[in-house]
Order: C-alpha cells, then structure tokens, then sequence
C-alpha cells in the first residue's frame, strides 16, 4: 500500500469537511444527487469519451498502481550487480555471464545481457533498450493523461452544475429565503467538481508521472551498466559512473561504503 496516497485523500477530504464546519456549513448540504449526478457521471462520460476502449480497459488497474507500493530494485542494488558481471566478465569473459543472466527476473536487463553476450553492438543495444523505455514511458504518459483529463473536465461541469442550479433557483423569486438555500445547493456541484480535479484526478496523474519517472532512471541505469560491462570497463569505473544516476547524498553513502568494503 503506498500510504502517502491514502493519507493525502484522507487530508483533502479532512481539510475540506473541517473548513465547512468552521464556515458555519453543514455537510449535509453535501447530499446533492443532481451536484453528485453531474460530476461523477459527467466526469465518467468525458473520459470514456476522450480516451479509446483499450486505454479505459486499464483503469482498474492505474488505481491499484496509485495505491500500491512500487516495488523496485534500488539503484544501488543494480550498481553492485554490474560491478560483480564486470569482475567476472573482465576475468573470464562475457560468456561467462550466461549462467548468471539465466536466473535474473529483470527481462529488461536480462534481455540487455543477453544483447551483449551474442555480441551485438554498442549501438544496436543502446537503440533496442531505448526504444523500450521510450515505449513504456508513451504508455505511462497515456495512462496518466486519463485521471489528468478527468481533472480537467470535472471542475468545469462543476460550473455547468452550478449554472443549472442557479437556473433552477432563479426560476422561483418569490420565496426568498428557499431561493438563498437553492443558490446555496447550485454551487455544492463546483464545490465537488473542484475537489475531485484538484484533490483527486490530478494528483493521482502526477503520481503515476513520479513512479514512471523512477522506472525510467533505473531503466536508464541499467543501459549504461549493461554497455560499461560489454566494453570491459574496469569494476570500480563502471561504480563511479553508475552512481552519478544517484542523489547526491545516497552517491556519498553508497561510495563510502564501497571504500569501506574495499579496505577492509
């Protein structure tokens, strides 16, 4: 479970109940089946709308992916990887690798080695896992752009919503009092649309765009460590090059600890 997600909705939904009843307005006002029609069914027919079957196919599983923990191997744990297939590589070949590519489970790294135990070139390797990762970011892009667009129409069929309101409201003038609570009502439908754009739609696309961006610099890692290791790089080469892909405190740390290693 990533938690940050969870927290974050509770917080919104927290902040927005609190700041009611602070204004003097009770959540009840919130049971609007019209406000709720608009905006929920609105914001669902937008997007079926703008997006193609094969992409509405996937939404299920993008909510899983904003709430699940993205569980990827450390950076640090791919440096020192490549460190040990460039020490038994430099001592016994690349062919000697095939048995330890054998029980990898990464198939993007597994497939890179492979690439350069058959001896293809620098070149064709590099142009093969690119493409890969430029792949897989088109589709992350697409699949974010869903909720992102989501965040987009919701807002406005708020303001939709609240003009049917107030049409509505303005419809019956003589009763004062009962047309100051159905303007009231009108706005509930922005009220929910800016909320579900701006609390919700819009941070789960950016959080899909963060973990996208985390796949990638580890996938970007791994090229350049599948390339170093085909070009005979010596170990300790290949782990000062590497680690430059690391922030700056984690590269000290990971360094350190390697001298330490190495010293002792």
């Amino acid at each position: 479970m990533d938690r940050t997600s969870l927290i974050g909705i509770i917080l919104g939904f927290f902040a927005v109940g609190a700041g009611m009843i602070l204004k003097g307005i009770h959540p009840s006002i919130l049971i609007n089946p019209a406000a709720i029609l608009i905006i929920i069914v609105g914001t669902i027919a937008s997007v079926l709308i703008a997006f193609p079957t094969n992409e509405i196919k996937n939404l299920p599983a993008l909510l899983k992916a904003v709430f699940r923990e993205q569980k990827l191997t450390s950076q640090e744990e791919y440096i020192k990887m490549f460190v040990e297939f460039a020490a038994l590589a430099r001592k016994e070949g690349l062919l000697s690798l095939e048995a330890r590519v054998a029980e990898l489970d990464d198939h993007f790294l597994k497939n890179g080695l492979n690439l350069a135990i058959d001896g293809q070139s620098p070149e064709f390797i590099r142009d093969v896992m690119m493409e890969e990762i430029e792949a897989m970011e088109e589709r992350h892009q697409a699949n974010a752009a869903i909720f992102s667009q989501a965040g987009t129409y919701a807002p406005t069929l708020g303001v939709l919503g609240a003009v049917l309101g107030l049409i509505a409201a303005l419809g019956n003038m003589e009763d004062i009092e009962a047309l100051g609570h159905a303007i009231a009502a009108a706005f509930v439908a922005t009220l929910m649309g800016i909320f579900s754009g701006y609390v919700l739609w819009h941070p789960f696309a950016n959080k899909l765009r963060r973990k996208s961006k985390q796949e990638v610099k580890i996938k970007k890692l791994i090229v350049e460590g599948v390339l170093s290791v085909q070009e005979g790089q010596a170990p300790a080469i290949i782990q000062q090059k590497l680690a430059s892909y690391l922030p700056i405190h984690r590269r000290i740390e990971f360094l350190s600890q390697g001298e330490k290693q190495d010293a002792q």
